[in-house]
């Protein structure tokens, strides 16, 4: 149980660091095509890739499955959407603090009796890292970013549940597909007379590294750790961002923000700790390491568990 919290924590630490690192590689593309235009290239083409190299087919699917990667599609594309019109209105920290409370939520929520204490330090880490107390409010801001984190609390449930039910990475094959035609209806027509072919190759690099492995590694990662634990870990990605900012853009942070670091990294080592999910049993047809919960006796069942 501890080597599959261990190796579900590396899966979502290797997730986070790429996911920094492709932001930091688009923002030469940010001033040609804007933030959701950004974000709608690197969709469509990772909905590209994945189909062409999983080629899902209709028996990977059970009856419950195929709404589930659909929704988990839609989520994808509203939570990036959503984030991006947070941060056109807001200071991209009180974005990012009201943004983190989805899976902070998650974390709450799901987590065991006794496990509060990491997503509560995960808390405090997370307001020290964005300093939201800083910058006028506006209200249709704070919508979008409440709006993104509530998507981000049903990403990380659905993902979970679709990876649990579909074989392989047939579920991201198609979440990510309905992701992009979803981005493609809210920013395509403002994008398409924009693009040429040295963005379109530009977009297709910055797919694979956002989002399609970071995405695959959060499907693994959810096969291993609790809803509980992967929402808690995922508050260690503002540290990440501070560290991306200052060795490739060069951005210094404070002491504030550094405590902060020190707060939610106490936070991801207990979660390391106590994440791991129940034994699972493999999915029938599926690969080695696909797993499925298995079926736990009503006298057993916990409704806290992630």
């Amino acid at each position: 149980m501890r080597s599959e919290a261990r190796t579900g924590t590396a899966m979502a630490l290797a997730s986070m660091l790429l996911v920094q690192l492709g932001l930091a590689a688009s923002v030469g593309l940010l001033d040609r095509l804007g933030p959701a235009g950004t974000a709608w290239l690197r969709l469509a083409w990772a909905g590209v890739i994945l189909l062409v190299l999983v080629r899902p087919r209709p028996h990977a699917f059970s009856r419950g499955a195929l709404p589930a990667c659909v929704a988990l599609g839609v989520v994808t594309a509203s939570v990036t959407m959503l984030f991006m019109a947070a941060v056109a209105r807001l200071p991209l920290g009180t974005a990012s603090a009201l943004e983190f409370l989805g899976p902070l939520g998650v974390a709450v929520v799901r987590g065991r009796r006794g496990t509060l204490l990491w997503p509560a330090l995960a808390a405090v880490g997370v307001l020290l890292l964005t300093e939201p107390w800083h910058g006028d409010v506006d209200l249709a801001g704070v919508g979008f970013a409440l709006g993104a984190a509530v998507c981000w609390a049903a990403y990380i449930v659905l993902t979970q549940r679709v990876g649990d039910g579909v074989s392989g990475f047939h579920g991201l094959a198609v979440s990510m597909p309905v992701a992009a035609l979803v981005a493609t209806v809210v920013a395509g027509p403002s994008v398409l007379p924009a693009l040429t072919w040295q963005l379109l190759l530009a977009g297709l690099g910055l797919a694979v590294l956002l989002p399609v492995v970071p995405f695959a590694l959060e499907f693994l990662a959810l096969r291993r750790l609790t809803t509980a634990a992967f929402g808690t870990l995922m508050s260690l990605e503002p540290g990440f961002a501070l560290i991306i900012g200052l060795l490739v853009l060069g951005q210094r942070p404070g002491w504030v923000p550094v405590a902060g670091i020190a707060f939610v990294v106490a936070a991801g080592i207990d979660a390391e700790r106590t994440g791991a999910r129940a034994a699972t049993a493999p999915l029938p047809g599926a690969a080695g390491d696909v797993r499925a919960p298995e079926p736990v006796p009503l006298g057993r069942m916990n409704p806290g568990k992630g």
